[in-house]
């Protein structure tokens, strides 16, 4: 069982009994605004989606890594955390994440995402962390620059959003690149 802690958050890997809070998260408007996965409708549809993310840690070979952020001091869901792998030849990743509105502005993400990015980087051996965003997804964005990712570019109508085609900001990260804490 994989466990990161930072100063404030404890960040694990999904297990089936986090079902009830990861639902209660994927089912807000606002936190599925600039993301595909959709409002589940049920949460049947969410125990599929944490089946899935729960039977992908246990593999032998893990390429994609599903976390709970929880507040460190009272053990409070906060939101998910993502890392899918890329081949292991490019030694690469994506990262992604969602965190519950209460949570929002609070430094959270930036202190997860630099969590990850150190496990990434130290204990998978890492050599680029690539994310992606909604062009007007603008706190997420700036998560990614806080930690010293860097803007790469900008897909055009690719992220089938409820309200259209959104563009989406594209953003890196190397290990030798200079880290923002």
């Amino acid at each position: 069982m994989i466990n990161l802690k930072t100063n404030n958050l404890k960040i694990r890997q999904a297990i089936f009994s986090d079902l009830k809070a990861i639902h209660q998260l994927l089912i807000l408007p606002e936190t599925d605004r600039f993301n595909t996965l959709g409002l589940p409708e049920n949460i049947e549809v969410t125990k599929s989606f944490v089946d899935d993310w729960v039977k992908a840690m246990q593999k032998e070979k893990i390429t994609n890594y599903t976390f709970t952020l929880l507040d460190r001091q009272g053990g409070k869901f906060i939101g998910l955390f993502g890392l899918n792998l890329g081949r292991e030849i490019y030694k690469s990743g994506e990262v992604w994440y969602k965190l519950s509105p209460n949570f929002w502005s609070k430094g959270f993400a930036t202190e997860s995402l630099n969590s990850i990015l150190d496990f990434c980087f130290k204990d998978l051996n890492l050599h680029r962390i690539e994310a992606g965003c909604a062009v007007e997804n603008t706190a997420s964005y700036k998560v990614m620059e806080k930690v010293g990712m860097i803007r790469e570019g900008r897909c055009r109508k690719v992220l089938p959003l409820e309200n259209g085609w959104s563009d989406t900001f594209e953003y890196a990260i190397l290990d030798t690149d200079k880290r923002l804490k």
